[in-house]
């Protein structure tokens, strides 16, 4: 993949992590009961627009990339949610929806990104930005599930 292009597509996945950024801030407004865990998420998708923003300098003043350590997601001490008890029921499931779509996309994107890559170190670090959107991801399906299913949304953190 050239640098013109690979810049166009890092510049649309940082995007696409402010838009997940400013989302997961405005559910943790929304929702008080998880406003924890979305708070978290914010700060992971703020990390990863940090990251981006890195990556795009490098590219445009080096033409290199950068190393990507990671970030390993540690979910909020216990909580539960009452799918009955929560004010505006169904703006719970919208916001998990809504983020559950943005993740798939996030996570698709970045392993669509490393399938171009020959460069050792972009292929990693898409990768792995793939791989850590797919653990939001499962995250998100967990809650949506439960809810349906349950009524409850419990969360188990470290």
């Amino acid at each position: 993949m050239n640098t013109p292009n690979l810049l166009d597509a890092v510049r649309v996945v940082k995007e696409n992590e402010r838009i997940a950024m400013e989302t997961y801030a405005n559910a943790a407004k929304r929702i008080p009961a998880t406003s924890q865990l979305f708070n978290q998420l914010s700060e992971f998708e703020k990390f990863h627009y940090e990251r981006l923003t890195a990556l795009e300098k490098s590219l445009e003043e080096k033409g290199g990339f950068i190393d990507y350590e990671g970030k390993e997601f540690v979910l909020p001490p216990k909580f539960e949610v009452k799918f009955a008890e929560e004010p505006g029921q169904q703006s719970i499931m919208q916001v998990i929806s809504e983020a559950i779509k943005l993740e798939r996309a996030a996570q698709k994107a970045y392993a669509d990104l490393a399938a171009q890559l020959t460069d050792p170190r972009g292929h990693k670090m898409f990768i792995r930005l793939s791989e850590e959107e797919h653990n939001h991801f499962i995250i998100l399906l967990d809650a949506y599930w439960s809810l349906n299913e349950t009524g409850v949304w419990k969360g188990s953190g470290q």
